[in-house]
This record gives C-alpha cells, sequence and structure tokens, in this order.
C-alpha cells in the first residue's frame, strides 16, 4: 500500500485488491449465524428453533457492536499513530484495546447470565411458547459461554488488518466459519442434540477464531504487546472509543430493529390469517423473519466489503488531492453495488422458494406464504438499501461521519422503526407492516443521494485538500458495518 500504488494504479485493479479479502471476511462471518439457522430448519426443531434463534440473535448483534467499538476504534487509532511514526503510541491503541476488549466481553457475558430472562424478554420471547422458549434459553446460555471468544476474535480483526495482514485476518473468520459448517451437522444430528448442539459448533468456531487471533499478536508486523503497552491510558481509551462510536452505532441500530421487529410479529401474529384461514401465530413469523434478516445480511455484507475496499483508496486521493480519482472510485464502486442489488432483486421477487427451502422443506401452507410475502415486500427495495449501506461507508471515506451515521440511521432506526410501529399498530397485520422497510429505503436513499452529491461537490471545488494532514482526516475515516 505504498504512494504509487493509491495515487496511481489503475482503480479496478485496487478495488479489486482491496475489496475482495473484505467482501469474503464480510460474508464469512455473516455465515456464522446463517450456517446455524440452515441446519436447524432441518432439524427437528425446524420453525421453532429458527424463531429461537432470531430471539437471541439480537444479543450476539450486541456483543459483535462493543466489540467493533473497541477494535474498529483501536485499529484506527494505530494506523494514525503508525502515519506519524509514533510507535509506542502505536503500541498503546492494540494494547489498552485489547485490555479494554477482555474487561467488556468478560462483563457482557456476567451479565448475559445474571439477566436471562430479562435479555429474552426483550427480545421476543414468550413463555407461553413453551418449546421455542426452552430452545431460545438452551441457544442462549451456550452462546454467552462463548462471548468473550467471540468477542476478543472479532476485535482483534481489525488490528490484524491495520498490521497490513487482511488474508491473516480473512483467515481467522474463516476457518472458525469452516469449523462452525462442519461441526453443525455432527452436534445437531449425529449426537442429537438439536438447537444447543448448533450453539455449540458455533462456539467451538468463535474459538478457533479466537485463537489464532491471538497467536497473531505474538508475530505482529508493526504493533507489540507489552506491560507498557498494555497499561491503562485514559486518553488512549477515550480516543478508541470515540473512533469506534460509529461501529457501534451501526450494530445498535440493528438491535433496536430487531427487538421492535420481534415484539411487534409475536403481538399482531394472532391477528394476521393466512389465505387458509389460520392465523400465523408468533413461531412462523420470528422465524421467517428471523431468516429474511440473515439472507439480507449476505448481500450486505457484498456491498460492505466492496465499498470497504474504496476506503484507502478514497481517504488517500482525497488527502493527495486527486479529486478525479476520488470520483472514479466512487462511480466504479456505485456501480458495482447496484450491479449486486440487482440480482438480489432478481432472484428475492422471481425465486423466494429457492431461498425459503434452503432453511428446511417440511414447512406448513402458513410459513412458506409468510415467507414468500416477507421476502418479496421486505426485500423489495434491495436496490436502494445497497446504495444506502455503500454511500454512507464513502461518505465516512471522505470525511463526513456526520452525514454517514445520519444516513445509516435514517434506513436503520429512524424512520424504519417508527414506520413499523404505526403499520403494525394501525393495521394489527404484520404483512402490512413489511412495507415499513421499502418506505424506508426510498426515503433513505434519496437522502443519500443528496449527501453523495454534495459531498462530491465539496471535493471538487476543494483543490487545497492537499493541506488534509494524514490525521485529521484519518481520524473521520471510520470504518462501518452493518
Amino acid at each position: 500500500m505504498n504512494e504509487l500504488d493509491l495515487g496511481k494504479e489503475k482503480i479496478t485493479r485496487l478495488i479489486a485488491k482491496f475489496s475482495i479479502p473484505c467482501v469474503i471476511s464480510m460474508v464469512v462471518a455473516a455465515l456464522y449465524n446463517i450456517v446455524d439457522q440452515i441446519f436447524i430448519g432441518w432439524s427437528e426443531a425446524g420453525a421453532f428453533g429458527n424463531a429461537a434463534t432470531n430471539i437471541v440473535y439480537p444479543f450476539t448483534v450486541l456483543a459483535l457492536g462493543l466489540a467493533l467499538l473497541i477494535g474498529d476504534g483501536a485499529a484506527s487509532g494505530f494506523s494514525i499513530a503508525i502515519g506519524m511514526n509514533e510507535k509506542k503510541r502505536a503500541d498503546k491503541f492494540v494494547g489498552n484495546g485489547f485490555v479494554v476488549l477482555v474487561s467488556v466481553s468478560v462483563i457482557l457475558c456476567i451479565l448475559g447470565f445474571v439477566f436471562r430472562r430479562n435479555i429474552l424478554s426483550l427480545f421476543g420471547a414468550n413463555p407461553e411458547e413453551e418449546l421455542c422458549y426452552q430452545y431460545a434459553t438452551d441457544y442462549f446460555l451456550v452462546i454467552c459461554a462463548g462471548l468473550p471468544f467471540y468477542m476478543i476474535g472479532q476485535g482483534l480483526n481489525g488490528s490484524i488488518r491495520a498490521d497490513g495482514s487482511p488474508k491473516y485476518a480473512m483467515s481467522c473468520t474463516l476457518a472458525g466459519a469452516i469449523a462452525n459448517l462442519i461441526l453443525d451437522p455432527v452436534f445437531i444430528f449425529v449426537f442429537g442434540m438439536g438447537v444447543k448442539g448448533a450453539a455449540i459448533a458455533t462456539v467451538i468456531g468463535q474459538i478457533l477464531t479466537f485463537g489464532m487471533s491471538i497467536a497473531y499478536l505474538f508475530r505482529s508486523k508493526q504493533f507489540k504487546i507489552s506491560k507498557e503497552s498494555v497499561g491503562l491510558d485514559l486518553k488512549v481509551i477515550v480516543k478508541i472509543v470515540t473512533v469506534g462510536m460509529a461501529s457501534l452505532i451501526v450494530q445498535l441500530s440493528i438491535v433496536i430493529i430487531i427487538a421492535v421487529n420481534n415484539n411487534l410479529l409475536g403481538k399482531y401474529g394472532y391477528e394476521t390469517y393466512a389465505s387458509t384461514g389460520v392465523a400465523y401465530g408468533a413461531v412462523i413469523p420470528l422465524a421467517v423473519v428471523g431468516i429474511v434478516m440473515k439472507v439480507f445480511g449476505i448481500v450486505v455484507s457484498v456491498v460492505i466489503g466492496i465499498s470497504l475496499g474504496g476506503q484507502p483508496i478514497i481517504g488517500f486521493n482525497l488527502g493527495a488531492g486527486n479529486t478525479e480519482r476520488v470520483k472514479e472510485t466512487i462511480t466504479i464502486i456505485t456501480k458495482l453495488i447496484i450491479a449486486v442489488g440487482m440480482v438480489s432483486f432478481l432472484v428475492f421477487e422471481l425465486m423466494p422458494d429457492v431461498v425459503i427451502n434452503l432453511f428446511g422443506s417440511k414447512n406448513t401452507p402458513e410459513y412458506m406464504e409468510y415467507a414468500r410475502l416477507c421476502i418479496r415486500i421486505f426485500l423489495g427495495g434491495i436496490i436502494l438499501t445497497c446504495y444506502i449501506k455503500s454511500a454512507a461507508i464513502m461518505l465516512q471515506s471522505m470525511g463526513n461521519s456526520f452525514k454517514s451515521t445520519l444516513l445509516a440511521l435514517l434506513r436503520d432506526v429512524i424512520i424504519f422503526v417508527p414506520a413499523s410501529v404505526i403499520l403494525a399498530t394501525v393495521s394489527h397485520s404484520i404483512v402490512t407492516m413489511l412495507w415499513a422497510a421499502v418506505i424506508s429505503d426510498v426515503l433513505s436513499a434519496t437522502i443519500g443521494i443528496i449527501f453523495m452529491r454534495s459531498s462530491v461537490k465539496e471535493i471538487s471545488k476543494a483543490e487545497t485538500t492537499k493541506s488534509i494532514t494524514i490525521s485529521d482526516l484519518a481520524i473521520e475515516n471510520v470504518k462501518d458495518r452493518s
């Protein structure tokens, strides 16, 4: 990653170089949860098991958000310090980040066990649905026990990438996902452990990722873990939290969405009837929406991976005053993510059954009917969603962290959550509430286009951008995930 590469090499080649590892890492990370859902869907637990994992899922997203808050903040601080030739300060960011990461993961683990019932209730678990509630409890307890391994492994990933080892960072995540993929059927079917077996397989995969990440700390290229580097420095910790806050906000928005939706589905599922005359109930919509969110996550992971790959290209050329290369990078990335969105849209609208049947084939007519509606309506604006997610990252790359965070929150929280509540409350229908996603996509994409155009105009006018210091740019250049 030298000046000649980023400043002069062909943009398409650079995007391929940086985006492909990012896409693989993001997709593999998303597969952790979707693999569980696939195997559980084919087990005896079926829809009840998938509904249970959807109830627990927001808690794991919260854990990931906290891991990224610390991990991304530490990685960004490390990169800035290295760029300024402040080696000891760079070590401080990684060392302090590691200590805080361990502490927060252990605390969250303890809180999870102590407030288990409250947490499950918050995310839509209903004790009256005895089988689903039992599955959710079994899954939660195992996942909670593995939280420190999960959070530390994910949190260190950013520092490993910043150290110049993106392929190793990718390998850590990939190894855990492959282990989960292999062990899921073993624990679920061979050992007959069902939902609990899926959780055990997931945790074993997380432990493998954790082990590989810890091993890297002792063979890093640029940072060194020592007594001095792990000595807590309040200024360093504040900087880590400040820079990593955007990553936490994005993950928290997902937690809010799922928590609100799960409770609405549980409340109005018994008032919404399928064409067969049977009410959908709570289990079917919880299972279906959980699956659709995971599939949605795969598409978003590809988009975020492509966009993150463009970050160093945009950031470097913006700092160097190469505005034409910045605009060219934005144009190419936008075309790529629109293409991803179009392919996804065609699959979801024309072949919803193919997606549904990946997660089990012994489904009731009511289940299939709601799943088709959910995929076609909820994911109907997927092209716009792809643009929104990518635009948020590119705005960050251009130093517009406020617009970036606002755009992400508009789509996921500010518009979507109230729209879901209003539509569900007025119609008493869990089908009508699905249109909240499309409404949010249309409004947020419109604002995203306005933000992007204004930002591009700003950098076109600012021929003096060469005066922007690398430090100032990097602080604004916070890595974003959805």
